[in-house]
């Protein structure tokens, strides 16, 4: 179970940013919302923790929470690309994944773009980096959207992070429990490393 991405597929996928530039710092991100049941939890923890995340958003989902997506924003966090529809770059036509990408773009522009799942084609990959998007995927995923996979597992495995990691978790129905039991004591395991929180740009 990888927990960390291997530094040999990062290698083999080099156009796509796997990791922040500050050795003292990480950077939080969050994908799927905005998301009625678990993003307010998550924005009056980061609120209390004083920390910054990213957030990828879905566009659907921007659309059907206008006034939480406005929250977000308010609270200075920083926004990312996800897709209309959270459709898979791999099993989706390239005219009909660079129209999702675009929908989202029309609702709010950013140069930051996660692809759902991290699969995309290479056509894909060359359309988006053409439209001037950074492709960002992450160097420590929690898992929470593992219904198999205990809390405990990623709090452990949180031990693993170092600077220059790119977090990501979920806030989304699927991953509600995992992430709620997990994100508070795996950030006190980041601030007791002394590593701080950034956001990407």
């Amino acid at each position: 179970m990888f927990f960390r991405v291997p530094f040999l597929v990062q290698l083999l996928f080099k156009r796509r940013v796997w990791r922040g530039e500050d050795s003292n710092a990480v950077y939080l991100t969050f994908d799927d919302g905005p998301d009625i049941e678990t993003t307010p939890w998550v924005l009056d923890l980061l609120r209390r923790e004083n920390i910054k995340a990213t957030f990828f958003c879905i566009g659907q989902n921007i659309e059907n929470n206008p006034s939480l997506f406005k929250e977000i924003l308010n609270n200075g966090h920083a926004i990312g690309n996800h897709t209309y529809k959270h459709e898979k770059g791999t099993k989706t036509k390239k005219t009909e994944y660079i129209t999702s990408v675009r929908k989202t773009e029309s609702l709010h522009s950013s140069n930051l773009f996660r692809p759902p799942y991290g699969r995309l084609n290479i056509f894909q990959v060359d359309n988006l980096l053409s439209m001037g998007k950074k492709i960002i995927m992450w160097t420590w995923n929690a898992q929470d959207y593992k219904k198999s996979l205990e809390h405990s597992q990623i709090i452990d495995n949180a031990r693993t992070i170092k600077g220059r990691d790119i977090l990501l978790f979920h806030n989304s129905k699927k991953s509600e429990q995992n992430m709620k039991n997990s994100l508070p004591e795996v950030i006190k395991i980041v601030k007791q490393k002394k590593l701080f929180f950034k956001l990407l740009d």
